[in-house]
């Protein structure tokens, strides 16, 4: 398909969407608290948070009336309680699909979700694990951890640390937000379609055009490399490690990580997760590391992710709607409005609406799923006029 062809189809699905945000909301939906909890995550109502069910509910009338095309589950933690979990119709995701529509599914609790770039935030933890049992340190230089691919240590890259790849600063040339999906003109995309056998050296490969550690470039490559890292460091490769030291102790049992030919992980974006097990990385960060009394990661770890880094400010991100995000460790920051308050906020985001979101001064974390691949996310308007609207 061409690009202008690509880029017709999307404008013609926004106009689509336009109208439909036009529509009325519905007044069908009745809340039922979630019933069956786990290991980790006990339920509640929202009453008992002190959340109004009938303006959190809005979300979903609004939802169903098609206002915010395909949102395919809401989860609503707050002070230790997963207090809200609806699941709807929708469409798998498929990568040559039109809008990446693949078969259309009714989604619930146990449907492994692609998590899209918020896998960026799972490997940073994973990266913070490592540095607390003492594999690796993040003012290391990433050759000191890339024995197979030191021809690339030259040209000013050798400056170019583990910090760097996790705050999106290591001066490499990159562009994965201007190039369309499904083209080769985008440059994530161009690792799956002509660099399977050695994405790492792809990435590598790239002159650095900025002096490592002072300008943001959103690079989904430097945390494919990340994901080297941890195996070279380690003696394990990326998704052992992940499932025995983050997803094993998290009660997270079914999980699906892609590899490219050469074995090496895509843990950039291609990892699929229930939607409460992405909740469950949320509590861990909204507990400051901590899980069921383990210290899994850090405190100083999520400090360091939910703090901005160096001139990591005011970053616009293609089709959300929220603009001017802060930059930590892979975790993006910003502010909301809860009633007549600005709360802070630390996030981990995908393409489509995948997103992990915490909110400390409200002991709450929301975590949403969708397949909005090709339309603008309005992830905040549904959490600031319903979510926070509701919290008495």
């Amino acid at each position: 398909m061409s690009y202008f062809r690509i880029h017709l189809k999307y404008l013609l699905l926004t106009l689509i969407l336009i109208s439909y945000g036009c529509t009325e909301c519905l007044n069908i939906y009745k809340y039922n608290p979630p019933q069956d909890g786990e290991a980790g995550l006990k339920v509640g109502s929202l009453e008992q948070v002190g959340m109004n069910p009938q303006v959190v509910g809005g979300v979903m009338n609004c939802i169903y009336a098609n206002k915010y095309d395909q949102v395919h589950s809401i989860l609503v933690y707050k002070d230790s309680l997963l207090v809200f979990e609806e699941y709807t119709e929708g469409n798998k995701f498929k990568w040559d699909g039109l809008y990446h529509y693949g078969e259309r599914i009714k989604w619930h609790k146990d449907s492994l979700h692609t998590i899209m770039s918020t896998a960026k935030s799972i490997t940073s933890a994973v990266v913070g694990i490592a540095v607390k049992m003492g594999y690796l340190n993040i003012s290391d230089p990433i050759f000191n951890y890339l024995p197979l691919h030191q021809q690339y240590k030259k040209d000013g890259k050798e400056f170019i640390t583990v910090e760097h790849l996790l705050t999106m600063t290591s001066g490499l040339a990159w562009d994965e937000w201007s190039g369309s999906h499904g083209t080769t003109d985008n440059d994530i995309d161009q690792l799956y379609f002509l660099y399977q056998n050695d994405p790492i050296a792809a990435v590598l490969a790239r002159p650095l055009i900025s002096v490592p550690g002072e300008k943001f470039t959103y690079n989904g490559g430097g945390i494919i490399i990340l994901g080297e890292i941890i195996k070279n460091a380690t003696g394990m490769d990326y998704g052992s490690f992940a499932k025995e030291y983050l997803f094993k102790p998290l009660g997270i049992n079914s999980v699906y990580l892609y590899q490219f030919e050469n074995g090496t992980f895509a843990c950039e974006g291609s990892i699929y997760l229930r939607p409460r097990d992405m909740l469950k990385v949320g509590v861990l960060f909204l507990n400051d590391g901590m899980w069921n009394g383990k210290q899994i990661i850090s405190r100083e770890w999520v400090n360091k992710s939910s703090t901005p880094f160096r001139n990591n400010h005011g970053i616009d991100v293609p089709i959300d709607d929220y603009g001017g995000f802060d930059y930590g460790y892979t975790w993006w920051i910003g502010s909301v409005n809860a009633g007549k308050k600005e709360v802070a906020f630390f996030q981990a985001a995908g393409w489509g609406g995948q997103e992990i979101i915490v909110i400390p001064d409200l002991n709450m974390v929301v975590v949403f799923t969708g397949g909005n691949y090709v339309v603008g996310k309005h992830i905040f308007e549904m959490l600031e006029e319903f979510i926070l609207a509701s919290i008495k």
